[in-house]
């Protein structure tokens, strides 16, 4: 959209879905999210295909009964709803039929804006999740509607009725009266049932991306005569993450930063945002592939003492990693948007480090950030990452470690040791006992745990991993195996969950301590003791530590007497 395309606003004639009525003028400072919510379809940006899909239903008289908008916060779901409600009821003089083409208003616009239409229907699921709301709701259904072409009902946050509402909308959904349409909004399409998504046409609306989004926000700071530096836009755009509800309450937040009608600087936005400099972030990134721990520790270092969030700085990081990889997929067309001097940098780190080793170093740094979640000291965590990620510089690519290992060489480049066996599988991964004692000796507790408790492990051969989850197991626990495996072994591996595993590991311990138990209490001893010993069981029995003789010990049993 350019910016004359940006509709004029002005106090006599916007509102913003009632919010305003459109013939008062208002009164108090209207926020930038609400001033240029769009009023039109051509307002909307990046949803071009959906716009387009739409515009060739109306035209051909093919429209969906019910339409599911979803998409992460932000991206105009509700505002796309209430354009659809507009454009199924458009009418005027001259044109009576469903229009995206929303200039002039119709018969209908004004009302539908400010949701005062009798026919258009709002209902915010999360506060309204019953099935008596639904029932009330739905009563009106087989009526015709007031005045309009279509009754129309809107439910946001769809995903947060009770499965009886939903049951209650199923059956509407599955035979609607030709009068009535439907539109759903929300951002856990998930969480929407099969059956109420088969009965939809979906549209995923787009996040914007950074560059697409900065260049909006130029436009509207332009419009709004503000002055907002080139690299405050960036990050703007950047901490939005897509959303441009978001990137303009930022916008707003941004602006007032200075009184005085000088530019917003990025150190501005910055401290506004608790971000750290990317230009100094770029030279920790920088110092750390290079094996300089001692720099980029004092960038980070002077990062957190001006006030940058450690979590923060470490996923600034985790983006420079992923811009790394990016450019080196993308060569000279890849543009992050932000200063000039933000490419370049990224671009010569490109070429620095192979595509696996620009893989390696996300993989520690996203690593280090679930590790920062749970540590005391998010600063002191922050600084283990990035001499994790500076450890990292001194080892072989994975290129080349793969091919010193199929040659049976050693790991360490320009040092050949003695020709030695090559292993049979990567990285010393050869059954599943390998990978519990490398989550053990990394102390991956959680991962561990969950694989000991849920995981039945089958066939296991370089790359590839079979085995049969037990109920209950975690959502994702196989990608993150997956995850694991790749990143221990530098290598590609599919986990597939097949039936017919083996026991799983608690299992197995809990049978051999059954057995240890069993074979303990047939002894002539042990069963003597349980007979004069009221009460008493056996609580452990201990395997003998080897002897310097070749006689057998006898097992230690550990009693347990209760008077």
């Amino acid at each position: 959209m350019s910016e004359s395309e940006i509709p004029e606003r002005d106090d006599q004639t916007f509102s913003m879905f009632g919010e305003e009525d459109p013939s008062a003028k208002p009164t108090a400072y209207q926020v930038l999210a609400r001033k240029y919510r769009p009023r039109l379809f051509t307002d909307l940006i990046g949803q071009e295909a959906m716009v387009r899909t739409l515009s060739n239903a109306f035209d051909t008289g093919r429209i969906a009964h019910a339409f599911m908008l979803t998409g992460v916060r932000g991206v105009g779901k509700t505002t796309t709803a209430r354009l659809l409600a507009r454009g199924l009821n458009y009418s005027r003089e001259g044109a009576d039929g469903p229009s995206i083409h929303l200039d002039p208003p119709g018969d209908h616009c004004d009302a539908i804006m400010a949701s005062r239409h009798p026919d258009v229907l709002e209902l915010d699921a999360a506060s309204r999740t019953g099935v008596a709301d639904m029932r009330d709701l739905l009563d009106g259904a087989r009526y015709a509607p007031v005045s309009a072409r279509y009754k129309v009902y809107i439910i946001d946050e769809v995903h947060m009725l009770s499965t009886a509402a939903f049951n209650a909308l199923l059956k509407t959904l599955e035979e609607p009266p030709p009068h009535v349409k439907f539109i759903f909004a929300t951002t856990e399409i998930r969480k929407v049932p099969v059956t109420v998504l088969s009965r939809c046409q979906r549209f995923d609306l787009k996040r914007l991306d950074s560059v697409e989004l900065a260049a909006h926000l130029k436009r509207i700071a332009d419009r709004e005569g503000a002055k907002v530096s080139e690299e405050g836009l960036a990050l703007i755009a950047r901490a939005a993450e897509g959303s441009v509800r978001d990137a303009l309450s930022i916008l707003d937040q941004a602006i007032v930063q200075t009184m005085d009608g000088s530019e917003v600087s990025g150190a501005a936005v910055r401290d506004m945002l608790g971000l750290g400099d990317r230009g100094r972030l770029l030279d920790a990134f920088s110092f750390a592939i290079n094996g300089d721990a001692k720099d980029a520790l004092t960038e980070i270092r002077e990062q957190v003492h001006a006030g940058a969030d450690p979590a923060v700085i470490l996923k600034d990081l985790m983006d420079i990693a992923a811009d790394v990889s990016v450019a080196q997929a993308t060569g000279g067309d890849y543009d992050p948007g932000g200063p000039a001097d933000w490419a370049a940098r990224t671009q010569a780190m490109a070429q620095k480090l192979t595509p696996a080793q620009a893989s390696r170093c996300w993989q520690i740094l996203l690593s280090g950030f679930n590790d920062l979640q749970t540590a005391p000291d998010t600063a002191t965590a922050l600084n283990m990452v990035v001499l994790r990620l500076t450890a990292a510089s001194s080892l072989p690519s994975p290129e080349d470690a793969a091919r010193l290992l199929a040659a049976g060489g050693s790991a360490s480049p320009g040092k050949p040791d003695a020709p030695q066996e090559v292993p049979h599988h990567p990285g010393g991964i050869a059954s599943f006992a390998d990978i519990i004692a490398r989550l053990d000796e990394l102390r991956e507790v959680n991962l561990q745990v969950e694989l000991e408790r849920y995981v039945r492990p089958g066939k296991i051969v370089p790359g590839h991993l079979e085995c049969e989850l037990e109920s209950g197991a975690p959502a994702g626990l196989l990608s993150r195996l997956k995850k694991f495996l790749e990143y221990e072994t530098e290598m590609d591996w599919s986990v597939d969950q097949v039936s017919g595993g083996g026991e799983t590991v608690r299992q197995s311990e809990t049978r051999t301590r059954e057995e240890r138990h069993a074979s303990a209490a047939a002894h002539p001893a042990v069963a003597a003791a349980l007979r004069n010993l009221p009460g008493a069981t056996i609580i452990d029995v201990i395997e003998p530590e080897a002897l310097e003789t070749d006689a057998p010990a006898d097992n230690v049993i550990r009693l347990n007497a209760r008077r």
